[in-house]
């Protein structure tokens, strides 16, 4: 039954909060109006939402996180190494990346980790969402690349979200 009046409990909680912070005011009108804001935008919008998978390991997300910082931070230090070398000798790389998830989310969660570790953007996905297309500053090897994104960051994300 409050499922059916509020979908998103917390969104319209946010909603109202967020209504009577721009109004600057607790008056029993804006009190109603949010509140009747606050219920009614998330049911009108609330068939428009993309259903996301639950995270079923937080643990894990925990770690995966800590991971992904940890990888930024080496991946800064390698980049910057490779740019200030007298002779660059980058090898930069289109490589496509196999997927086995195939989520949204998680594979959007994957396309950041990527892009957002220095020296790797993450270019497309393809339309069957098997493959991840990833740009590379300097590319040694595409075997080794491929097999650690699919053991460091795809395996952790399907644990994570079950998937």
């Amino acid at each position: 039954m409050l499922r059916a009046i509020l979908p998103t409990p917390f969104h319209s909680l946010l909603l109202l909060v967020v209504w009577l912070l721009l109004n600057k005011s607790v008056s029993p009108g804006h009190l109603l109006l949010g509140s009747v804001l606050a219920i009614l935008i998330p049911l009108i919008t609330n068939r428009l939402r993309n259903p996301h998978p639950g995270i079923r390991r937080p643990f894990k997300a925990f770690l995966y996180f800590w991971r992904v910082i940890g990888d930024i931070l080496v991946a800064n230090i390698q980049v910057a190494r490779l740019i200030i070398r007298p002779r660059m000798a980058l090898r930069p790389s289109f490589v496509e990346v196999p997927l086995d998830i195939t989520r949204d989310l998680p594979i959007t969660i994957l396309a950041s980790t990527i892009t957002l570790t220095p020296g790797t953007v993450s270019a497309d996905v393809s339309d069957d969402r098997s493959r991840l297309l990833l740009h590379v500053l300097h590319l040694e090897d595409e075997e080794e690349l491929v097999r650690t994104i699919k053991t460091r960051y795809e395996a952790p994300l399907r644990e994570i979200f079950g998937c």
